[in-house]
């Protein structure tokens, strides 16, 4: 099955000259979607991961169906503010200015291999920080994942060698 055919691309969102990628189509595409599933399973699984990250909010999508398919738990990275209790976050830079990204203080223990997942790498800024904050916290991160990578933007360049896999790659 070619996954491709099942993602949308919008042009100009959110702003003019961005091809946005809509993976909502795949969503709700029920063998499609658990074809997906599937394919990450098999890129994750050599990991031997104990836990999956998903990256707010597209990379919940992906990370807790798939932590529910290989009997893990799921934490959730999530943006400055969304989360109760105890937290855990790190600023980091984007193209024109900063974000930060956080998570409970219990969300993993020092030890925890983590696989992050997200819908799509881009630049990896984000990425790279959500890595940056597990290591932080204790936990391994051998590797992450996306269902789409735009590979010309060479976002897999900032993950300080974390292992990288997407299922579905665009070149321009």
């Amino acid at each position: 099955m070619d996954l491709k055919h099942h993602i949308r691309g919008i042009p100009d969102f959110p702003k003019p000259g961005i091809l946005f990628y809509d993976i909502s189509t795949l969503l709700r595409h029920g063998p499609a979607w658990k074809e997906a599933m599937r394919r990450l399973a098999v890129l994750v699984r050599p990991h031997r991961p104990t836990v999956l990250a998903g990256i707010e909010s597209r990379g919940f999508l992906v990370a807790a169906p798939l932590a529910l398919e290989l009997g893990l738990g799921f934490v959730m990275l999530r943006k400055r503010g969304k989360l109760p209790g105890a937290i855990i976050g790190l600023n980091y830079a984007l193209e024109y200015g900063t974000d930060r990204i956080e998570m409970q203080a219990d969300a993993v223990r020092p030890g925890d291999r983590v696989v992050v997942l997200d819908d799509l790498l881009a630049t990896g800024g984000t990425l790279a920080a959500c890595i940056a904050l597990l290591r932080q916290a204790g936990a391994e991160v051998p590797g992450a994942a996306a269902l789409i990578e735009l590979t010309f933007l060479k976002g897999r360049d900032r993950l300080g060698g974390t292992a990288f896999d997407s299922l579905i790659a665009y070149d321009d």
